[in-house]
């Protein structure tokens, strides 16, 4: 039994290796030919080394000694069987032409080329998730998921734009914030120039624009304010500010009403100052002496009060010492 069993497995392994040649002496023929596939030679000499390995077995059994386990040797010889029923399958599907392969693959294809463009999608590799999806309608027929295909890409580009915008917009605002208003600029006009399909970047420009006025005016409001209250050091440095956002012709008015407003605080100041000195308080009419000097040191006031001090801090020193 042991034996006629070796011959049937010996059979079929001879007849598997004699299809396995066939398979690579058609795919040598067909590589040769113009457009040809390689696909056949390559089973039939994968169906060639299973034939010898099995072949191998086969051989390692029918030398086991009398009282192996016939269940085993069984066992291996349909396997073997199947093995046969396999390599004809696959001689028969290689056999196929290129066109019948396409239909029987055509689920398993369908769903390759639907995971490859879920793939595109989640790495945002738009124009290649779109060729995807042209071969899915064109070459394979599946327009409705193809149509389904391109309104997530277009969803999810549409989503993956509008973030990128939301950043761009939130750089140009911290520069507007800052006050770089030609950098703000630049980004404005970088940005229209890379997004030119969204409409959010249209007008940025005015964006920016609007809010170097709102910032002018801003200033001139707190200029005028300072200039009400007398607070002649602030209004001072805002007019440093404001004179980087106002013509010469603007300027004017502005510089006119800080120099009434420099002149009144000079006034005031000198008044205090004759004050103190008449009550003779020594201490603060040097303490508005250095303040005149400090704040007005072109002025005819502030030259007179420079001679007195001397004499001034004499006194205090001579009234502290009483």
């Amino acid at each position: 039994m042991k034996k006629q069993s070796g011959t049937v497995a010996v059979v079929m392994l001879t007849s598997a290796a004699i299809v396995s040649l066939i398979m690579i002496a058609i795919g040598v023929v067909e590589s040769q030919s113009e457009g040809g596939s390689d696909e056949l030679a390559n089973l039939g000499m994968l169906g060639l080394i299973i034939a010898a390995s099995a072949g191998a077995v086969v051989l390692a059994i029918l030398g086991q000694k009398p009282g192996s386990n016939k269940a085993d040797t069984d066992r291996i010889v349909e396997q073997l069987r199947q093995l046969q029923l396999a390599m004809e399958r696959s001689a028969q599907h290689a056999a196929l032409s290129d066109d019948a392969r396409r239909v029987l693959n055509r689920a398993k294809e369908r769903e390759l080329l639907c995971r490859a463009i879920e793939e595109d999608i989640r790495s945002q590799d738009w124009a290649a998730a779109q060729v995807l999806v042209t071969e899915l309608a064109q070459r394979f027929g599946y327009e409705r998921d193809a149509e389904q295909f391109r309104m997530r890409i277009e969803m999810a580009r549409a989503e993956g734009l509008d973030q990128e915008v939301n950043e761009a917009i939130q750089q140009l605002d911290h520069l507007i914030v800052q006050r770089r208003w030609d950098d703000a600029v630049a980004a404005a006009d970088r940005i229209a120039a890379g997004f030119p399909v969204s409409p959010r970047v249209h007008g940025l420009r005015g964006r920016v624009a609007t809010a170097k006025r709102q910032y002018k005016e801003e200033l001139e409001r707190r200029f005028l304010l300072a200039a009400q209250a007398e607070r002649v050091e602030e209004a001072m440095e805002i007019l440093k500010d404001l004179d980087h956002y106002l013509t010469e012709r603007e300027a004017e008015p502005f510089r006119e009403v800080a120099r009434g407003v420099i002149g009144k605080a000079r006034e005031n100041l000198g008044a205090a100052f004759k004050l103190a000195c008449q009550d003779r308080q020594w201490g603060i009419a040097i303490s508005l002496g250095e303040q005149i000097s400090r704040e007005f040191p072109n002025s005819r006031m502030a030259q007179e009060v420079q001679d007195m001090l001397p004499s001034l801090r004499q006194r205090a020193g001579e009234h502290v010492g009483s």
